[in-house]
């Protein structure tokens, strides 16, 4: 996952490069809107009915190959339709479908990214608001207004430790008990959470969220490191004994090796979706609402419950699903992230060992 700084910047670059894209070279085709829209009770059957005439269906995805891979293989040994994807970061795949759409090249059936980049696409009119059998049985946030992408793996922020530094009983149980002296020097933070940074000091309320942050960082300092993945690493290898934004699947994945790791969450927890969307104009209009449903459904939900995702669907019963979750909001993160970027790098950044 990268920024959502990052993200708007990118989205932004890939509009400036391609140029603006008329609305009426997005239109929808009938066909498409209806297939994604029908919610019949032979809604399967017609889809299947149209897909196996198409054979296959394109997915663009910033998604772990590894999960990409096995659901690419659950959907084909299912209806036997195949899925071709190609995996990028987040911001590379809204520029590839910003460079597509504008020289009226429509070969992307299915997009599955981060949810900003989804935010933005719906700005450029790239996506096809669509329904499926299985919205009822989905966490109530994952549903966007508009309808044009769905929330299908749900990123939860968590707090990490280690488990041989920090004892169970010593965690912090608020933002502010991190203001302790014991913290000093064992905090630390991924480089380019604003997004969480913004949601927290919103919920603590703007002032004294803010106060609070540039005293946990005068007092005890926390350490700024890139990535996600090398920030959980670093938990597990005790440089980092406690840090502030670790995505819980990542930790989950270094604790089932064994890792001197676990994760809980200061509350409430904090989500990032990641969602799927049918482009405006699939190539594959059956096979692409296939899919979109295959992604939503209780199998599709267990492949990504299995990378140790948190699934939008609640039939899975995941634990995650009765703690108090917060969403981050991918429309105030992209029209404000100006501002928090600005108060990120003062406060976070510019106080911190880097």
């Amino acid at each position: 996952m990268k920024s959502i700084v990052a993200a708007l910047g990118c989205t932004l670059a890939a509009i400036l490069v391609v140029g603006s894209v008329p609305a009426t070279a997005v239109e929808p085709a009938g066909l498409a809107s209806e297939l994604a829209n029908f919610v019949g009770p032979d809604r399967e059957k017609r889809l299947l009915d149209g897909a196996r005439k198409e054979g296959e269906v394109n997915l663009y995805t910033s998604m772990v190959v590894e999960d990409v891979s096995n659901l690419a293989n659950a959907f084909e040994k299912k209806y036997g339709i195949k899925l071709k994807y190609w995996r990028a970061s987040s911001e590379n795949v809204m520029q590839r479908l910003a460079n597509e759409f504008r020289a009226r090249r429509y070969e992307v059936d299915v997009i599955e990214t981060d949810g900003p980049e989804l935010e933005s696409m719906v700005r450029e009119n790239f996506l096809l608001p669509a329904r499926s059998s299985h919205d009822a049985d989905l966490v109530p946030e994952a549903l966007r207004p508009h309808r044009a992408w769905v929330g299908t793996r749900l990123n939860m922020f968590v707090q990490a430790y280690n488990t041989n530094l920090v004892k169970k009983e010593d965690l912090p149980k608020t933002y502010a008990d991190l203001l302790d002296p014991k913290w000093k020097g064992k905090l630390g933070i991924e480089a380019e959470d604003d997004d969480w940074f913004a949601a927290v000091v919103t919920e603590l309320g703007e002032e004294k969220g803010l106060k609070l942050f540039r005293d946990i960082v005068a007092t005890n300092g926390i350490s700024v490191r890139k990535g996600h993945t090398l920030l959980a690493g670093l938990v597990a290898g005790g440089e980092v004994p406690f840090a502030l934004t670790v995505y819980n699947h990542n930790a989950d994945r270094l604790k089932k090796k064994g890792a001197p790791l676990d994760w809980y969450a200061i509350q409430p927890a904090f989500v990032r979706a990641n969602g799927a969307a049918i482009s405006r104009q699939p190539a594959h209009p059956y096979a692409a609402a296939l899919f979109y449903d295959f992604l939503l459904s209780e199998e599709g939900q267990r492949i990504l419950e299995k990378g140790n995702y948190v699934p939008a669907n609640r039939k899975l019963d995941s634990p995650a699903h009765s703690l108090p979750l917060k969403f981050i909001d991918p429309r105030i993160v992209l029209d404000e992230s100006t501002k928090w970027q600005k108060l990120w790098d003062e406060i976070i950044k510019r106080g911190s060992k880097l």
